[in-house]
């Protein structure tokens, strides 16, 4: 069973189809990229796989439940990261952390260790007392990620995760989630970043609502006869 099915997964906002007849799949542990311009409707089509806006048509599976009938069982099981709002800046760093772990049903002994092995995994025991709006922003987002993933979902959903963060703690971010996929969690990333595109197993490209290309960045290059994702995406988004 994938993690993650769509069949001709669509949105409509009046007149206005954000999301147009989407069909993909992602496989177990895989890093799979969901990219396009802003307004493309990635935002759109990862609301609607987390539980969190109901599909106007077609079909949605995630972790094996339904996103129609089961938008609660979805949410139980994924993990979801914003590059807007993830963790709350006037708690501090452990408290963060205790927060999230109740909301995701741990219990105290198990939000406990968790806690040490975090801290100690991202080297930050020194900051657990900090208010989170005192850290550097690539530690948020570490921080943010970490806590996503605190409750061992089988699916991370990362929207725009490493947004204005520096080429160097952009990379460390991706780090973690080479790890995070190595362990088996399937790792669902927005980005606009076309250098990020080709840290992806397999890409979609989405265009006006729809994916018009999918394949492995390797396969998309050949495809399109380009040197870089930049390119590819130059080419889809003039029609070429």
């Amino acid at each position: 069973m994938h993690p993650i099915v769509t069949k001709e997964l669509t949105k409509k906002f009046g007149a206005f189809i954000a999301t147009n007849a989407i069909t993909f799949e992602v496989k177990e542990g895989e890093i799979f990229g969901f990219l396009g311009a802003n307004g493309a409707g990635k935002t759109t089509a990862m609301r609607m796989l987390c539980g969190l806006l109901k599909p106007s048509s077609g079909e949605a599976k995630v972790a094996g439940f339904d996103v129609y009938t089961q938008a609660d069982k979805v949410k139980q099981n994924i993990g979801y990261m914003s590059q807007r709002f993830s963790l709350y800046e006037d708690l501090k760093v452990k408290e963060n952390i205790r927060f999230y772990g109740g909301i995701y049903g741990l219990s105290n002994n198990t939000i406990k260790e968790k806690t040490k092995q975090l801290l100690q995994k991202l080297q930050m025991e020194a900051e657990a007392d900090q208010l989170v709006s005192a850290l550097p922003l690539g530690w948020k987002q570490k921080l943010a990620f970490s806590v996503a993933i605190l409750h061992d979902p089988s699916i991370v959903f990362l929207d725009e995760p490493t947004g204005g963060v520096d080429p160097v703690t952009r990379r460390q971010f991706w780090d973690l989630i080479y790890e995070a996929a190595g362990r088996g969690v399937t790792v669902f990333v927005t980005t606009h970043y076309m250098d990020e595109a080709e840290y992806c197993d397999r890409i979609s490209i989405m265009v006006d609502g729809r994916i018009q290309a999918l394949d492995t960045p390797r396969q998309l290059k050949a495809q399109f006869q380009a040197d870089s994702m930049d390119d590819v995406f130059l080419k889809l988004a003039r029609g070429k």
